[in-house]
């Protein structure tokens, strides 16, 4: 990483919501990236299958997220999974066990472009994105998932992710 250069510069992300003013956010802030977005799945399959990607930001509720990350996951693209209905415990367990390098909270949007740079910085190091998930939003998932979250931080150890 060059100094003053944002690490995600020149990247190409595949953003995939339902919601329009989701993406446009999305794009909005990652203005520095070259976004590619889709509003359904087949699309984003079609998407994943056909083109190359650093990263996919994957909605869970709307597109059929999940089965959109196991096919990212098989084509090596990393990935991770936004979400505002589905934030339970169950589905973030789910992609995690599925390969999701992260789990953030739409609630969080706006600081999208800080946390996607700190965890992309993390997964192209080696290093355990979970960690700096749960470093830059610990308090935001205990709140959410209460004493559960030491179940998930403990099988992301098991796995060698945090």
């Amino acid at each position: 990483m060059s100094e003053g250069k944002p690490y995600l510069e020149g990247k190409r992300i595949l953003a995939v919501d339902d919601e329009e003013d989701v993406l446009a956010t999305i794009e909005e802030i990652l203005d520095n990236v070259e976004v590619d977005k889709a509003k359904d799945y087949s699309t984003a399959s079609e998407k994943i299958n056909k083109f190359r990607y650093d990263l996919a930001i994957l909605d869970i509720m709307g597109v059929d997220g999940l089965k959109l990350l196991e096919e990212a996951v098989e084509k090596n693209i990393p990935a991770i999974m936004l979400t505002a209905h589905a934030m339970n415990y169950d589905t973030l367990m789910t992609s995690i066990r599925r390969g999701s390098i992260a789990f953030l909270p739409k609630d969080k949007l706006g600081e999208i472009d800080r946390l996607l740079e700190n965890i992309m910085v993390a997964h192209d190091a080696g290093k355990s994105t979970w960690k700096v998930l749960f470093d830059e939003l610990g308090e935001f998932f205990c709140e959410k998932f209460g004493e559960k979250m030491s179940k998930v931080e403990w099988i992301c150890r098991q796995k060698g992710q945090v």
